[in-house]
């Protein structure tokens, strides 16, 4: 039960930072009341309204213009920045520390590929005879 609960806090713990430091942005295109498209990337599709020019057929002289009802609409969010410590900022024994932390652990988690015969040309003396029982001296 108790390794369950640190686990759930752990990970809740983990994703509550990654989301506050996270930033996006989505961009929404509407015609009038309508979302014609959204994005995440920032590339959102228009519908191609445009302002058109058309002639009135009563007069000639006079011009009317079409409005395009379409908006682009970005809704941002910005994450924190405040969390990275530097470590220019940390006083000398503070970086002391540190390094002599990382680098007493890198060398405790990392596995040595090689594997270390110490006494590669070292052959035991042959048994002639066997002194603790000539002896009669047993370790109890």
């Amino acid at each position: 039960m108790k390794k369950a609960f640190h686990k759930i806090a752990a990970i809740s713990m983990a994703l509550l930072v990654l989301f506050t430091t996270t930033s996006f942005s989505v961009d929404m295109h509407y015609c009038g009341d309508h979302l014609v498209d959204f994005s995440l990337s920032g590339n959102v599709d228009t519908c191609m309204m445009k302002a058109e020019m058309s002639k009135s057929s009563s007069s000639c002289a006079m011009m009317e213009m079409k409005m395009d009802c379409c908006s682009d609409l970005e809704l941002s969010v910005i994450g924190h920045d405040d969390l990275k410590v530097s470590f220019d900022q940390l006083t000398l024994e503070q970086q002391v520390f540190v390094t002599s932390f990382v680098n007493s652990y890198t060398g405790l988690l990392l596995e040595s590929s090689e594997k270390v015969t110490h006494f590669i040309d070292y052959s035991p003396p042959p048994l002639i005879r066997d002194v603790q029982i000539l002896d009669q001296t047993f370790l109890i």
